[in-house]
C-alpha cells in the first residue's frame, strides 16, 4: 500500500473588472437581494437617517450582502467569500476570519481567482496553483489522480493542508480531499506560514482554502462543453438567481461530467460533480446559505513508481514512455465519492457586533486497486519488480466554527475584535490486503501485460478518532496607518488509533497554546511594509515502536514583507522573506524503520509576486520563489535538503484582449513556468534537472459566446517532476490541448 507521508511526500509500505471587459460574454455578479423599505411606521427609532449608512456597513459585513449602489475602482464592491473581477483580489477572511483588505494583512496570502482558472485553463486544483509563489499543487506530476503533491513553502501540506471555507476537511493515511473540482469554487487561497492561532492544528506549511461559489442576487446561466488531449470529454454548467420576486431567496447550481484517461496507458478519469446551494436572507441582519456537493470520480492510478534509471537519466541509451503503465490493466482502479454539506450563519446584533457560524459535514469513500512499480530486479534487461494491493478508506468529519465579532474604539485606538470557538470531530479507517499475479515483473521497455491477480492477507486494518476543542481570539488595532494584529489560541485534541491487524490501541490526549502577533505600516502611496510571527501544532498519527502515539508537530516562523498597491491601478505585488521551523517532524529511521520523533526541518526563503488587471484587456500575474530547505535534526540526513524541494520557481502568465478593430474578442496570452533542480532521494544522491515549460491561449469572445483553446506544456517536454528516491519517479504531464465552447445568459 502507498501512503502520503509527513516528510518526504510518499512512504511506501508493502504486505473580472479587467477580465470581464476582455469579453463580451454577460458578466457573472453575486450580490445579495436589495433590501425592501420598511413601512415608516416599521422602523425603529434608533434608524435614524445616518443609521442608514450603518445598515450598509452591516450588509457590506454579512456573508452573502452588497452595497446597494455598485461602486467603482479596482477591487470595488468585493467581497471576501465573493467573486473577483479579473486575477486581482483586494479582500480575504483566509487569514483573519475577518473581512479585511489583502493590503492590510501582515501575512503572505495568495489568491487564484475563477477568471485566471478560465483563462489558464486549469481543470485540477493542482494545475489552478502552478503560477502562486512558494507553491505547487502537483508535485508528483499531471497524472497523479490521487491529487496529492500540495507543496507551501518546501513542506507536503496533502493531508493537513485543504480548508473548505475555512473548515478543515482532514485526510485518512491513503485518500484526502484535495481532488475538489476546481469549478465548484469562487477562489483558490494560499495561506503560507503557521496558522494554528486561528485554525488549531494544521500544518506548519500553510492552508488551502477552497472558497466555494456562492448563490447570486442577479439571474445568470453558463453552460460549456469541451474536448481535448487523453480522450476527454466535459460538459459543465453554473447557474442562479432569485427564487422570488423578493429576493430574499437565492440559489446556484454548479455542476461537471467528465469522461476522459490521462497520459498513462488504460488509465480512466472520470468524473461527476454537483454543487447546490440556497441562501436564505429574512431580514437586513441575518443570512443564512446552505451550502452541499457531491462528487463521483471513476479513475485508474496514475503513479507508476518508475526508476531514476530510465527516466531522470538513460538506461543504456532507453527512455521509458510518458505512457507506460506498471499495472495490471484488469486490476486497476481508483474510485472516490465525496459528499460534504453545511450552511455559513450570519447575523447582526447591533452595528458594531456580528455573530457569525459556519458548519460542515463531509464523507469520502475511496476503493484502490493498483500494482505499482517496485524497483528493478534486473536494470540492464530492463526488469522492473511490481507490488500489488488493493484498499478501501472512510472519512467522516464534523466542523462547526462560532466566531463573535466586535468593532469599537478605545481612545485613539480602533479594533476589530474576534472571539470563537470551534469543533471538529473526525474519524476514518483504513483496510488494505496484499495482491498478487502470475507475472510479478514487467519489462518497462517492452511491456506484456498480465491480467491474472489474486488477493492475499490483510495489510492493514487501521481506525482513527480523533476530536478537537479550540477557543481562539483576535484583534485587529488601527492606530491612523499603523496597525496591529495579536492573536491567540488553545486547542485540546484527544486522539485514538486502534489497529485491527494487531488488536491493539492507543490514546493520547495533547493541547497546545499558539499565537501569532504583527505590525503593519500602510503609506499613502499604497506601499505596506510588515513584520509577523506565527505558530503551528499538528497532531500526528503515527505510533512508535511501543504502539504509542507521537507527539504533536510544531512549526514556528518569522516573516518580513512589503505589499504594495498602486493608488488607482488595478493590481497588487508582494515580497516576503520567511524563516520557518517545523519540529518534531516523524522519521523512520533503518533497520528497523519505525517511527520515531527526532526530526527537524528549516525552510528559509523569499517570495515576489504580482497580479495585474487593467481595463484593456490585460491580464498579468508573476511569481518567483527561493525556497532554502535543510533537515537539521535527522538520525541520518543532518545538512540534507528534503527531495521534491527545488531551490528556484518562477511563473509568468499574460494574456490580452483586443478591443476594437476587426479583430475585437479575440484573446491570447501565454505562460512559462520554471521548476528548479530538486533532489531525488532523502541522502541528496541524485538530482532530478530543472525543466521549463510553456502554456498558450487563444479565445474569442462574441455576443455570449466564448470558444477556447488551451495547451499546457506546449512543448511536449518529457521531464520527471519528482523523484523520492530511486525506485519512486514520477513524469509531469506533457502536451495537453483542450477546447471549449462556452455559452452564457
Amino acid at each position: 500500500m502507498i501512503c502520503l507521508g509527513a516528510v518526504s511526500g510518499f512512504a511506501l509500505a508493502l504486505p473580472t473588472g479587467a477580465a470581464l471587459a476582455q469579453s463580451s460574454l454577460p458578466p457573472i455578479t453575486v450580490e445579495s437581494p436589495q433590501q425592501r423599505a420598511r413601512p415608516a411606521a416599521a422602523q425603529p427609532s434608533r434608524r435614524a437617517a445616518t443609521a442608514r449608512g450603518a445598515r450598509a456597513n452591516r450588509a457590506a459585513r454579512a456573508p452573502q450582502a452588497a452595497p446597494a449602489a455598485i461602486p467603482s475602482g479596482p477591487g470595488a464592491g468585493e467581497r471576501a467569500n465573493g467573486p473577483v473581477q479579473g486575477f486581482v483580489a483586494t479582500r480575504s477572511a483566509t487569514a483573519t476570519k475577518t473581512d479585511t483588505p489583502l493590503i492590510e494583512t501582515p501575512q503572505s496570502i495568495s489568491v487564484v481567482t475563477t477568471d485566471q482558472v478560465r483563462n489558464q485553463g486549469a481543470v485540477s486544483i493542482g494545475e489552478a496553483l502552478r503560477y502562486t509563489a512558494g507553491v505547487s499543487g502537483d508535485v508528483n506530476g499531471g497524472s497523479d489522480t490521487r491529487f496529492g503533491g500540495l507543496q507551501i513553502r518546501g513542506f507536503d501540506m496533502t493531508m493537513p493542508g485543504l480548508y473548505i471555507d475555512g473548515l478543515r476537511v482532514p485526510s485518512s493515511n491513503y485518500v484526502h480531499f484535495n481532488g475538489l473540482d476546481p469549478y465548484g469554487a469562487e477562489r483558490l487561497e494560499v495561506l503560507k506560514g503557521p496558522s494554528s492561532a486561528m485554525y488549531g492544528g494544521s500544518g506548519t506549511g500553510g492552508i488551502l482554502n477552497y472558497v466555494t461559489k456562492l448563490p447570486t442576487a442577479q439571474q445568470f446561466g453558463e453552460a460549456s462543453i469541451s474536448g481535448g488531449s487523453f480522450n476527454r470529454y466535459q460538459g459543465q454548467f453554473d447557474m442562479g438567481g432569485p427564487a422570488n420576486k423578493e429576493g430574499t431567496v437565492l440559489w446556484r447550481l454548479t455542476g461537471v461530467v467528465r469522461d476522459g484517461e490521462t497520459q498513462v496507458d488504460f488509465t480512466k478519469d472520470n468524473r461527476v460533480f454537483i454543487a447546490p446551494a440556497v441562501t436564505f436572507k429574512p431580514n437586513e441582519d441575518t443570512t443564512i446559505t446552505f451550502l452541499a456537493n457531491y462528487q463521483r470520480d471513476r479513475a485508474g492510478w496514475g503513479l507508476q513508481f518508475l526508476p531514476a534509471s530510465g527516466t531522470v537519466w538513460p538506461n543504456n541509451g532507453r527512455t521509458i514512455p510518458v505512457s507506460f503503465f506498471a499495472g495490471v490493466p484488469s486490476f486497476d482502479a481508483f474510485n472516490t465519492e465525496i459528499a460534504t454539506a453545511g450552511y455559513q450563519l450570519s447575523h447582526n446584533f447591533s452595528d458594531a457586533v456580528t455573530f457569525r457560524q459556519n458548519l460542515r459535514y463531509a464523507y469520502q469513500h475511496n476503493e484502490e486497486k493498483v500494482f505499482y512499480g517496485g524497483g528493478y530486479t534486473n536494470e540492464a534487461a530492463g526488469l522492473l519488480a511490481r507490488y500489488g494491493s488493493t484498499s478501501n478508506s472512510y472519512i467522516n468529519s464534523f466542523a462547526v466554527d462560532n466566531q463573535l465579532q466586535g468593532k469599537f474604539t478605545t481612545g485613539f485606538l480602533s479594533h476589530t475584535t474576534l472571539v470563537g470557538i470551534d469543533y471538529r470531530n473526525t474519524s476514518f479507517r483504513d483496510t488494505a490486503y496484499g495482491v498478487t499475479t502470475s507475472a510479478p515483473e514487467i519489462n518497462v521497455f517492452a511491456p506484456v501485460y498480465s491480467y491474472d491477480w489474486a488477493i492475499g492477507a490483510m495489510s492493514d486494518n487501521t481506525g482513527i478518532k480523533q476530536s478537537q476543542v479550540g477557543l481562539y481570539a483576535q484583534d485587529q488595532i488601527k492606530l491612523g496607518r499603523l496597525s496591529f494584529q495579536l492573536g491567540g489560541r488553545q486547542d485540546f485534541v484527544t486522539t485514538k488509533v486502534d489497529s485491527g491487524l494487531f488488536n491493539t490501541s492507543a490514546t493520547t490526549d495533547a493541547s497546545a497554546f499558539t499565537g501569532r502577533a504583527a505590525v503593519m505600516y500602510n503609506f499613502d502611496n499604497g506601499i505596506a511594509p510588515y513584520i509577523s510571527y506565527s505558530e503551528s501544532f499538528l497532531p500526528v498519527l503515527a505510533t512508535n515502536a511501543a504502539g504509542q502515539l507521537l507527539n504533536p508537530e510544531t512549526g514556528v516562523q518569522y516573516e518580513v514583507g512589503v505589499k504594495y498597491q498602486p493608488v488607482g491601478l488595478n493590481a497588487l505585488f508582494t515580497f516576503a522573506a520567511f524563516d520557518l521551523t517545523r519540529s518534531n517532524v516523524v522519521t523512520y529511521p533503518p533497520p528497523l524503520y519505525t517511527a520515531e520523533q527526532t526530526g527537524q526541518v528549516k525552510s528559509r526563503g523569499i517570495e515576489l509576486e504580482g497580479t495585474v488587471s487593467l481595463a484593456d484587456g490585460w491580464n498579468l500575474r508573476a511569481a518567483y520563489a527561493y525556497v532554502d530547505a535543510v533537515i537539521t535534526q535527522d538520525p541520518v540526513n543532518v545538512g540534507k535538503a528534503p527531495p521534491t524541494v527545488p531551490l528556484n520557481r518562477t511563473s509568468l502568465w499574460s494574456d490580452y484582449t483586443l478591443r476594437s478593430g476587426p479583430l475585437a474578442g479575440v484573446q491570447f496570452g501565454g505562460g512559462i513556468r520554471y521548476v528548479g533542480a530538486t533532489w531525488g532521494n532523502d541522502a541528496n544522491t541524485f538530482k532530478v534537472e530543472a525543466a521549463t515549460v510553456l502554456d498558450a491561449l487563444l479565445a474569442y469572445n462574441k455576443d455570449n459566446w466564448r470558444l477556447s483553446l488551451n495547451v499546457t506544456n506546449l512543448a511536449d517536454t518529457r521531464y520527471v517532476a519528482a523523484c523520492y528516491s530511486l525506485s519512486g519517479c514520477f513524469y509531469a504531464e506533457g502536451r495537453k490541448a483542450i477546447g471549449k465552447v462556452t455559452y452564457r445568459w
